[in-house]
């Protein structure tokens, strides 16, 4: 035991230091730390992986149609099938949102149309108070043919918010 006191023949004491490590508050405070560990690391997952069962009558949350803007190969830019210009764009889409913001605007551009005439139309929306923009893509396979008014195969969600690059080039 460290530092009991040793009687010396003369009868003096003095406390030596024993030379052995004590490991035993150590191990203690080890496994507390562990038990601690294993109580949290389960809390901290963010979800959990469950096979979803299907449901054939199931409606969709938002059931309101989206509103569609088409660019063109050459340029030019429809809402809905409407054909419009570009400063008329923002007005046609707010006043077919009315006082529903949520609903989602749908950018349908050509694949031979320029890419930054598509980038252009979706700045304008971003920047006249337009959040919910999508970009539509087609994931069927090449030779299959697209059905006049057929629903998009898939829709990508644009940012809210996209960084632009200076003239510089250089982002900051």
């Amino acid at each position: 035991m460290a530092g009991l006191p040793t009687r010396f023949k003369n009868g003096d004491s003095l406390y030596q230091p024993l030379a052995d490590i004590n490991v035993t508050p150590l191990v203690d405070v080890m496994l507390v730390l562990l038990i601690i560990f294993m109580v949290t690391a389960p809390l901290l997952a963010k979800g959990m992986k469950v096979n979803l069962p299907q449901a054939k009558a199931a409606q969709p949350l938002n059931p309101k149609e989206p509103i569609v803007v088409a660019v063109s190969k050459d340029g030019k830019v429809a809402l809905g099938t409407d054909e419009v210009s570009p400063e008329a764009l923002v007005d046609g889409i707010k006043a077919m949102m009315g006082t529903d913001t949520s609903r989602v605007v749908h950018v349908r551009g050509d694949k031979e149309a320029n890419y930054g005439e598509v980038i252009a139309v979706m700045d304008k929306l971003a920047t006249n108070g337009i959040t919910h923009i999508a970009i539509l893509t087609d994931s069927r396979p090449k030779g299959a043919a697209t059905p006049v008014g057929a629903p998009p195969a898939a829709a990508i969600p644009a940012p809210a918010a996209a960084s632009a690059v200076p003239a510089g080039g250089v982002a900051k």
